[in-house]
């Protein structure tokens, strides 16, 4: 089995003693400022801290299946309840120890936690030995597979994580056991190129399906439906996933999805949004256990509360400090603490609980996403303290996987790799004081009113899967109290918080804005549609029909590029200085895309050949000396278009697997390279080999296939 490290209180019994001591000093110590709180004496002190252990031992396991479906509904917030509910029953129980009341309790169970961690760190009572008792032990006592020495694949993303970051990350030991796997273990490290449009989307549908076709952007408008195709949202992406998938996704033939958007195919999913409305694969037992377990449940609540803390602390000290650029309290104010601190703790927490289990099942292949880096870095800023923070508690976990892995049914490959990256810069409001959508208002008639959607808003949408698988099983009864309690939160049986419930609420009423010109932003990648108009306009005719508005979009300092269709030329990027004739690979003045890489023609001629292609592509500046985009929604970190580290991707593998012959260009590129690793090492035996039910994607410049434009 897994062995703990090792520590000065490994003996069972010093440790009980020792921890029992530090919670009786942790009462003693609240007695003194806490009012509410009475202790009369040591012993009375000894008696309360015992008695509260029994109390958890025999009435947590009642009380929390109960209760269990608030505590999932606050994110474990519910269970500090539970506690204090204990706390206070204690004082009933132990003459000499007063509590006055459950709000007190909840403070001494805070408080107790706090101090029981901090000073359990510094005599060395490490939180691996904790977690190897409450979690790998009992999981793996649980788990009890045939062994087998076919390798297993774990194939963990970190979410927006570019490849110059992860090497910043790693020379400045944020990532210690991550760089000890390259330098000790023979890991190797290579890049990858993104994909337009460089976001989740676009990523996993190719990673995990190998068919990215038809992904315009983060949002985009379908003219034949007159309807706006969100990519977070389950029952839109559950119809994505059934026009990509071909049965021989990276997880078929029993593997599991972990928070992903895509399903890969997997028998078996949690938090995965494409498959939410299908209670055959949904496995929402293990979404429920893990906030059964006390040990789970109070880790979580104080990482949480303390992530919660940090942000504020890290907000007021990058306004002190006057770090530039900065969003302001609109942003990171309001409910962003506990969003940011859902996806850094809990996603986090849930996900590596749930792998462990995988490891000790014995599954074949599992796909993991961990979003707390993209969403941090979206608000603090790619390279910021606050983003280089969670890298670092994210590598922490990476022993206690390893430890489950050296111990498990079988061998299994570890593959680190991301999605995408990000690229830093003020926004593109904060640098012209416009948005998007208003310098495109102005630059057409008042006829046309512009509707616009600005914001990806990508956090909210993993949360709201989160919720919706808490709510979605019909066969466990703790579901229908969070129906109930989330009815007002629900669109289409879906969870829906954040800004996209204002708008969904909004559209329910017949209030939602409407206008014949829609705008929708992806990072720095920019879609514009004419609503009137039930195909695609050639740029001929945007010049009949709005005059000015290309020639003013390419001179405004904030554009890089136009992407258009010419009936004449085919697709054309259009700068302020030049026009790349993209078919016929020949330029006019100055190459509006020289700044965005030698693939950029390559990814242009593609996406102009989707049919949900908008009429206009908009690709913000990018500036190579500062290493700077403008996103045009206000995130100080951005990714769904071209320009810097967003989409330079990577992906770090174990000496034992063969490295591509060449580069990897796009998505569908990676997920070709993952199935060979899996046919090489038998881990698929019945699996098709890759590129059997589908042509390996080439991407060399090649004229746009006609038929693609409607």
């Amino acid at each position: 089995m897994y062995a703990p490290l090792k520590t000065h209180t490994r003996h069972p019994v010093v440790r009980v003693l020792v921890v029992w001591v530090i919670q009786v000093m942790a009462l003693l110590v609240m007695d003194l400022f806490l009012p509410g709180l009475q202790i009369d004496s040591l012993a009375a002190a000894v008696a309360a801290v015992a008695v509260i252990g029994l109390l958890n031992a025999f009435l947590w396991p009642i009380m929390s299946y109960v209760t269990l479906p608030f505590t999932v509904l606050t994110l474990g917030l519910f269970s500090l309840v539970l506690n204090g509910l204990l706390v206070d029953l204690a004082g009933t129980f132990v003459p000499g120890f007063d509590v006055a009341g459950i709000a007190v309790g909840i403070l001494v169970t805070l408080g107790m936690t706090a101090v029981n961690a901090v000073t359990s760190s510094l005599l060395t009572i490490d939180d691996e030995n904790a977690y190897y008792r409450n979690v790998i032990r009992r999981v793996a006592q649980s788990s009890r597979p045939g062994r087998t020495a076919i390798p297993g694949f774990l194939f963990l993303e970190i979410d927006g994580l570019a490849r110059p970051v992860l090497d910043q990350a790693l020379r400045r030991g944020y990532m210690p056991n991550l760089a000890g796997w390259l330098a000790r273990d023979g890991y190797q490290l290579l890049e990858w190129e993104t994909d337009l449009s460089s976001q989740t989307s676009a990523s996993q549908a190719g990673i995990l399906h190998g068919n990215n076709d038809n992904i315009p952007g983060f949002r985009w408008y379908e003219k034949e439906t007159g309807r706006i195709v969100t990519t977070n949202s389950p029952a839109m992406v559950a119809e994505l996933e059934a026009q990509i998938s071909d049965g021989n996704g990276l997880l078929a033939n029993g593997g599991v999805s972990r928070g992903n958007l895509f399903s890969g195919d997997a028998s078996r999913v949690m938090a995965t949004a494409s498959v939410l409305a299908d209670f055959a694969r949904l496995h929402t037992g293990e979404f429920y256990a893990y906030f059964m377990h006390p040990y789970n449940v109070s880790r979580t609540v104080l990482l949480f509360l303390w992530e919660i803390v940090l942000e504020k602390v890290q907000f007021w000290q990058a306004r002190r400090h006057h770090v530039q650029p900065c969003l302001g309290a609109e942003k990171r104010g309001g409910a962003y603490p506990l969003l940011r601190a859902s996806m850094t703790v809990i996603m986090r927490e849930l996900n590596m609980y749930t792998l462990i289990g995988d490891v000790f099942s014995g599954v074949p292949a599992a796909y993991a996403t961990f979003v707390g880096y993209d969403e941090v870095a979206h608000h603090s800023g790619v390279t910021s303290p606050d983003a280089f923070d969670v890298l670092r508690k994210l590598d922490q976990q990476l022993p206690r996987l390893q430890s489950a892995v050296r111990h498990a049914s079988r061998p299994y490959h570890l593959v680190l790799l991301s999605d995408h990256g990000q690229s830093g810069g003020a926004t593109f409001k904060q640098r012209y004081r416009l948005t998007l959508r208003e310098l495109v208002d102005a630059l057409t008639s008042a006829e046309y009113q512009v509707q616009a959607q600005m914001a990806t808003d990508e956090g909210w949408g993993h949360l709201n899967v989160f919720l919706t698988e808490a709510i979605r099983n019909e066969h466990h009864a703790l579901a229908r109290p969070l129906r109930r309690a989330m009815r007002r939160r629900t669109f289409d049986g879906d969870v829906v918080l954040g800004p996209e419930h204002e708008r969904r609420r909004s559209a329910a009423a017949g209030a939602a804005e409407e206008g014949r010109v829609l705008v929708l932003a992806s990072g720095n990648l920019g879609l514009i549609y004419f609503k009137d108009w039930p195909e695609r306009l050639t740029l001929e005719e945007i010049e009949v029909y709005f005059p000015g508005l290309l020639a003013g979009l390419t001179e405004h300092e904030g554009i890089g590029f136009l992407l258009v269709y010419s009936a004449v030329h085919g697709p054309m990027a259009l700068g302020a200085h030049g026009v790349c004739y993209l078919t016929e690979e020949r330029v006019v003045g100055e190459n509006p895309l020289t700044p965005f890489g030698p693939n950029a023609a390559v990814h242009l001629r593609r996406a102009a050949g989707f049919q949900a292609a908008p009429d206009i592509y908009v690709n913000g500046f990018y500036d190579p000396q500062r290493n700077e985009v403008a996103a045009f929604e206000e995130l100080i970190g951005s990714h769904g278009g071209l320009g810097g580290d967003q989409t330079r991707a990577f992906v770090l593998f174990p000496a034992g697997l063969p490295a591509p012959d060449g580069s990897l260009v796009g998505a569908e590129a990676v997920y070709y390279l993952f199935k060979d690793w899996m046919a090489g090492a038998g881990t698929l035996a019945d699996a098709a080999p890759a590129g059997d039910k589908k042509s390996r994607p080439v991407r060399q410049p090649e004229p746009m296939r006609q038929s693609n434009r409607r």
